[in-house]
């Protein structure tokens, strides 16, 4: 069995560095993406406070293109696909880069999967160069996600680049 219950009052370098710790001991030698994702959103879960959603959403290749849609997560349900551009998740996706978002409401094309999500730090996971998924995070707190937040899902997304 798995405790993996940090001390609530943890500087966040050190909530990061042992989210990462255990993220790789959960990871470390499977080879299933969708069962590595699972465990992540889960230990995110309970390793940051003040959150309403915690998961991922995957890089699908269509016969138009590619969009994101629903992986594994924590939280209400979710929209299920999501277009490159689109929202926070979109955004991300299409930039390559991580988008932090103090009030989502005040972002162009947001997406509202639960109107009780106030701040969202969405990302990307990318593998050679490429983005193949991202970690969203949404909180009913304005504000809530830091430039140590960022700082630490982005330490996260490169260690499980190779293994979702």
């Amino acid at each position: 069995m798995y405790d993996f219950r940090p001390d609530p009052a943890l500087e966040p370098a050190e909530r990061y560095r042992q989210l990462c710790d255990a993220a790789d001991a959960l990871t470390q030698g499977e080879s299933d993406g969708v069962a590595n994702m699972a465990n992540v959103a889960a230990l995110v879960w309970e390793f940051l406070p003040d959150l309403n959603w915690a998961g991922f959403y995957r890089m699908v290749e269509t016969g138009t293109g590619e969009e994101l849609v629903l992986g594994p997560f924590v939280g209400r349900p979710a929209c299920i696909r999501i277009p490159l551009g689109r929202g926070v998740c979109g955004a991300a996706a299409a930039s390559g880069e991580t988008q932090l978002v103090e009030d989502v409401h005040a972002f162009p094309g947001h997406i509202a999967c639960d109107a009780a999500s106030r701040s969202e730090l969405v990302v990307p996971v990318k593998r050679n160069g490429e983005v193949v998924a991202v970690i969203d995070l949404d909180s009913p707190a304005p504000a809530r996600f830091t430039a140590d937040d960022a700082a630490g899902i982005e330490a996260l997304a490169e260690l499980l680049a190779s293994r979702i």
